[in-house]
């Protein structure tokens, strides 16, 4: 009895290809959970498409994959001076997000980090004159950028990464490979277009692991499911039930991430409103669980337990059967899945 996510591999890995074909030069990115596969197996596949690279993002996931992985990996989360040391093989080149991280990797393999309008790590146009003297001293494998995915009115990614590499270049710093997160295949096209002689790397996960809908199912077994009338009581707080109906237990619980949510974005009218209309019907006590029977959505009958949840089926609909698994619609990068199931 388990919370499962199904994989049509053939189809999967299928568009693995497309994606590698539209970016050569793609770098994998297998970092967190996974995105519900588990880091080991993603760097099987990486492995598979004859990746030169993989990005991951700790030292600690790097330290875990280097034997499963047997080429350079990439550490995308910067270099901290003083951070906790983790033996690595050289092999693994480090980001680095301050001249004086690059100071204080003398002799290692690292790729350096500017600073975009995301805000988040690297360097700032007046760092480059002094990086200038500091690259001298390590292997440099390239610059990079992470851009924002959302585009509002004057965000414009394909022009600040070309802002970025016109910078480098009149700083002296020796920019032969750009690496660059959230550009479109096109975008890449061009970019390459401008500058024949920078190698652009995309580094992507979401797209290459998750980007076809339709080749993996996330389902829950259906654990026990119990017959309550009006008023009876149930779970940890002992809540009565409002009618007749049955009670599902049904794998995947908090452990798995069931019922964790990032922050959402609510910019727009049809975002705030689908928030509210999830407020209003949490006030009355019926929150919505990812899992469906009979095409609609199932209410939690109370939050989730740890490995599992309970659900409410009304007394007019006829309840799944233990054994019977319900469809789930998870947020795969924060769900932690009790096994993956090929399909071929």
């Amino acid at each position: 009895m388990a919370l499962s996510l199904y994989v049509d591999t053939p189809r999967w890995r299928d568009h693995q290809r497309k994606v590698l074909g539209a970016f050569p030069g793609l770098v994998p990115v297998a970092k967190g959970n996974g995105y519900g596969f588990r880091n080991t197996r993603l760097a099987e596949e990486a492995a598979r498409l004859g990746a030169d690279m993989l990005a991951v993002g700790t030292a600690y996931e790097a330290a875990e994959l280097k034997d499963m992985f047997g080429r350079d990996i990439i550490v995308l989360t910067p270099y901290r001076i003083g951070e906790d040391p983790v033996p690595l093989p050289h092999r693994v080149i480090r980001t680095v997000g301050t001249v004086e991280g690059v100071r204080a990797l003398v002799g290692g393999r690292v790729i350096v980090e500017c600073m975009t309008s995301m805000r988040r790590h690297g360097v700032a146009p007046e760092d480059l004159a002094k990086l200038r003297m500091a690259v001298d001293d390590v292997r440099l494998e390239g610059f990079a950028v992470h851009l924002p995915m959302d585009r509002p009115d004057g965000v414009d990614p394909l022009a600040e990464t070309a802002r970025w590499v016109d910078q480098l270049r009149t700083a002296g710093l020796p920019l032969r490979t750009l690496f660059v997160s959230h550009l479109s295949a096109s975008e890449m096209e061009q970019l390459q277009g401008w500058y024949p002689e920078v190698r652009f790397r995309a580094r992507i996960g979401t797209q290459l692991w998750l980007g076809d809908h339709e080749a993996i199912d996330s389902r829950g077994t259906v654990m026990d499911v119990h017959r309550l009338a009006k008023g009876e009581r149930f779970g940890y707080r002992q809540h009565r039930v409002s009618g007749d109906g049955h009670l599902l237990v049904v794998a995947g619980g908090t452990a798995h991430g069931v019922g964790l949510e990032a922050p959402k974005n609510m910019s727009g009218l049809t975002p705030r409103a689908k928030n509210l209309a999830r407020a209003g019907l949490a006030t009355l006590g019926r929150n919505t669980s990812p899992f469906s029977w009979n095409g609609a959505k199932l209410a939690f009958a109370e939050p989730p337990h740890m490995q599992v949840s309970l659900l409410w089926v009304p007394g007019e609909v006829a309840p799944p059967a233990v054994g019977e698994e319900l469809k789930a619609t998870l947020r795969h990068t924060t769900t932690l899945f009790d096994r993956v199931v090929d399909r071929h």
